[in-house]
């Protein structure tokens, strides 16, 4: 694929028209339409700036080798720099979804410490809870609109860049080992906590039960948040390296048509 060619594809990809990129770049529609046919290149500076806007590197826009399976393959490009964004993105998506859970947890705590206060307890745990809520609105429409194509499309990738991605994922799952092991043992422990002194299994004087059991309830948030976090930052990864499956899987298909959802009641 040639220069002009990856011009038009990455332009109709970003949903800009000539008139829209000449005005991006400050040179005119008749500009974009020569490079895009072949008929001249742009200066060192609108090239980088183009760079920029499609992010993708200058290297990939200039080099005719190794971008052949572009033409014959179907799919939504997506270079190093497009990764690296999406990651960023969608990591900050993972924490405001894990505090959501987490909060949402935390709401019961004000019950133990103030239930011999009603009006405190349900402003305390309304409180705690609508800022879950509101944590679950941020992260399903905080995602950038130029990573969508993302996860509805089949991805194409630069053999390096693949091979970057895999390689990060492989370290950051040895990674996420060590934490899901602290996750697990808080809500293992919190949880069967709980149970047992619900059950009268354990030695605790009444007064202490009300701190006992919102420290069980804390433990509980603790482990959410963590295991969330690792979840849905693995799927990120997930979306990238094994796209060819997540695209078609359910729980995917589920999650976009809630994303949908969500814009529009922003909207």
């Amino acid at each position: 694929m040639v220069f002009g060619e990856k011009i038009h594809k990455l332009r109709k990809e970003h949903g800009l028209s000539q008139e829209a990129l000449a005005e991006k770049l400050d040179t005119t529609r008749q500009a974009v339409s020569k490079w895009e046919n072949n008929q001249g290149y742009p200066e060192t500076e609108k090239l980088l700036m183009l760079s920029t806007i499609f992010e993708v590197s200058v290297d990939y826009l200039l080099k005719e080798s190794s971008d052949n399976l572009m033409e014959s393959e179907k799919g939504h490009y997506v270079s190093r720099e497009m990764a690296a964004g999406y990651l960023l993105s969608a990591r900050k998506q993972a924490k405001y979804l894990a505090a959501g859970f987490c909060l949402l947890i935390f709401s019961a705590i004000p019950y133990f410490l103030f239930k011999h206060s009603v009006s405190i307890f349900i402003v305390s745990c309304l409180t705690i809870a609508t800022l879950g809520i509101v944590s679950f609105v941020v992260a399903g429409t905080a995602d950038d609109k130029k990573y969508r194509a993302i996860t509805k499309e089949p991805l194409i990738f630069d053999p390096n860049t693949l091979k970057e991605l895999k390689a990060q994922y492989a370290l950051l799952k040895r990674k996420h080992l060590v934490f899901s092991i602290i996750g697990t043992i808080c809500v293992a422990v919190g949880g069967l906590s709980f149970a047992f002194a619900r059950k009268g299994l354990l030695d605790i004087t009444a007064q202490s039960m009300a701190p006992y059991y919102a420290l069980c309830v804390f433990l509980l948030g603790i482990g959410a948040y963590i295991l969330t976090n690792l979840l849905a930052t693995s799927e990120t990864y997930s979306v990238l390296i094994e796209n060819d499956e997540y695209v078609n899987r359910f729980s995917a298909r589920l999650a976009r048509k809630s994303k949908k959802v969500l814009r529009k009641f922003e909207d």
